[in-house]
């Protein structure tokens, strides 16, 4: 059992800047599959998610690059970084003047790992281990969600709350290299960018990642398999 996941997180990870946002470190893993397995172990249990909080997302570094060199999307505004996995996008909304950032995600060692991201930053981050889908927003004026329509139940839930959220005023700014549950309808590409990625995580050793924007009508709709416009 792991007692102190913060512990755990900088025993099996080492802190180095990202590749395609090298202004912002990170504490990432080297090999995927080695703390996966001891994670699992660890924690006695065989059903433990991957851990997407010691790896830089291809959405995710797109999204940070996208908020950095676009300091105007969240300058001055609430910000929530929602599933955060390691908290780079969060870390990169502070840095580009975000009036106040908080990340979000379900997993404790993804919110262990955000708050140290977020200090080995001096990144200002408030953290919390939530699942606010559904939730009618109202504290923050920005959402950011970078590499999050890789399962279908998740986008299925996702989609329409980020539409509601979008129609109510909230800007909803996405980073996605085109997994297969992505927004088909009623987003826009703001920026694409070819992101370097870990090759034990990805099909390629550079993901093309659009930056979505979520226009402020209904109607979004997912690419399925089998259906116009998959790829």
């Amino acid at each position: 059992m792991i007692d102190d996941p913060a512990r755990f997180i900088v025993d099996q990870t080492r802190l180095a800047p990202v590749a395609f946002v090298p202004e912002i470190q990170l504490y990432q893993a080297d090999e995927a599959t080695a703390l996966w397995h001891l994670t699992e172990a660890a924690l006695d249990r065989a059903d433990m998610p991957p851990p997407f909080w010691a790896f830089a997302w291809a959405g995710g570094q797109g999204l940070a690059r996208y908020v950095l060199d676009h300091s105007d999307v969240v300058k001055g505004r609430r910000v929530l970084d929602f599933a955060s996995g390691s908290g780079l996008v969060a870390i990169a909304a502070a840095k580009a003047g975000a009036a106040h950032v908080e990340a979000i995600d379900i997993d404790t060692f993804a919110v262990a790992a955000i708050s140290l991201n977020a200090a080995a930053n001096g990144a200002d981050i408030s953290v919390r281990q939530a699942d606010i889908i559904g939730s009618a927003g109202g504290d923050f004026d920005v959402l950011l969600a970078g590499d999050v329509f890789y399962d279908p139940g998740f986008a299925a839930r996702l989609l329409p709350w980020l539409g509601a959220l979008a129609i109510r005023g909230v800007t909803v700014i996405a980073g996605d290299p085109d997994r297969t549950y992505r927004p088909l309808a009623r987003v826009r590409d703001l920026a694409r960018y070819d992101v370097p990625v870990h090759p034990a995580l990805e099909d390629a050793a550079v993901k093309r990642v659009r930056i979505l924007g979520f226009d402020n009508c209904e109607g979004f709709q997912t690419v399925l398999p089998g259906e116009p416009g998959f790829a």
